[in-house]
């Protein structure tokens, strides 16, 4: 996986723009979900890197408004009325019309290979055709059922892909990462990162951490082999940096057992995370620590035939399947499983 990973990045460091469109068939001007036809002409997959966005090359469709993601991968940003709806990315209008589930809509093909969908406007600001930039206005938001919202999603190839892989819906923040985005057998396409942003953007404003940026699920949560497996074994490479996904105090750190080295963290609200089979833990009982900290590294201490993570989440002793919390493949975490309070946000039980 590694060589052909490094393959495809050899291939594909392309300049997407150099593709952009102005003209599209009647399709592509009528269906909000339709396939690129140019998109995978070359190759099977190609990369965006976030990182190097300037600020002027993104915006966040509704700066001021509050953002949660519903089904399916559509997002509902409420806001005030007549507010403005900005461009994300610079790209070229693929369609704007009216479309009997979104209402007056806009979908812009971005020059980044991404496509933004914007639904249930008051009124659409440009055609088919348009060239538009990051932050221009698209549209004026529309009220519907005494809700003033716009009504997200980003599209790759037709196919919907979760939104929080590339902004924060909380902070409205891009996500300073590479993806990779590959065609599958179908119309569909597969997500995953290949460079994950900096520390100091990653942590400095969050209130949580993936516990292993950059690592891929070797053993999921549940029965293996005949027994269970309170937890996910998370791999990357002997050493790595292991952080905390919240905010929290160390309550144990020492060798336990099979989990050989072990750091526990109680996180408030009966929330419990352990990282073991660490190679070193680099915390103490007692510490308090924030998202994002290193507090540990990988190993194969205690019974672990790999140097890997094996990371569990807790309530009251009881162990959940820690995709209940965060996108494994995503790296993102899945904010309706949380509730915001005064203090911050606390796990829902």
């Amino acid at each position: 996986m590694k060589l052909r990973h490094k393959s495809l990045l050899s291939a594909l460091m392309l300049t997407l723009s150099s593709c952009a469109q102005t003209k599209f068939t009647a399709l592509e001007q009528q269906q909000i979900s339709v396939e690129d036809p140019t998109l995978f002409e070359q190759y099977e997959a190609f990369t965006v890197d976030f990182g190097a966005m300037r600020d002027k090359d993104y915006c966040f469709p509704l700066p001021v408004g509050k953002a949660q993601l519903a089904k399916d991968y559509l997002v509902e940003i409420e806001t005030t009325k007549g507010d403005a709806v900005k461009a994300m990315f610079s790209g070229t209008v693929r369609l704007s019309r009216n479309n009997p589930s979104f209402g007056n809509v806009i979908v812009v093909r971005h020059d980044n290979g991404l496509e933004t969908v914007y639904g249930n406007n008051a009124e659409n600001l440009v055609k088919s055709g348009d060239r538009v930039k990051a932050g221009q206005t698209i549209a004026i938001v529309g009220t519907n059922q005494g809700r003033t919202y716009c009504l997200f999603s980003v599209m790759v190839n037709g196919s919907r892909i979760n939104p929080e892989t590339i902004v924060s819906l909380e902070s409205h923040r891009l996500r300073k990462q590479t993806l990779l985005y590959e065609k599958t057998s179908s119309w569909k396409v597969n997500v995953s990162v290949l460079k994950g942003p900096r520390l100091e953007e990653s942590t400095s404003d969050q209130w949580w951490c993936y516990p292993l940026p950059g690592a891929k699920v070797i053993s999921p949560y549940g029965r293996r082999g005949g027994r269970g497996h309170s937890g996910v074994d998370l791999k990357t490479k002997p050493d790595d940096n292991i952080r905390a996904a919240f905010d929290g105090e160390v309550v144990f750190s020492a060798k336990y057992a099979g989990y050989g080295n072990l750091v526990r963290i109680l996180h408030g609200n009966g929330l419990e995370t352990y990282y073991s089979h660490n190679s070193k833990n680099l915390v103490k009982v007692g510490d308090r620590v924030k998202a994002g900290d290193v507090i540990a590294l990988t190993g194969r201490t205690g019974r672990a035939t790999t140097e890997h993570l094996h990371f569990e989440t807790r309530i009251n002793g009881r162990a959940y399947d820690p995709s209940r919390f965060f996108d494994h493949q995503a790296h993102t975490i899945r904010v309706k499983a949380f509730q915001k309070t005064k203090n911050g946000y606390v796990v829902k039980k």
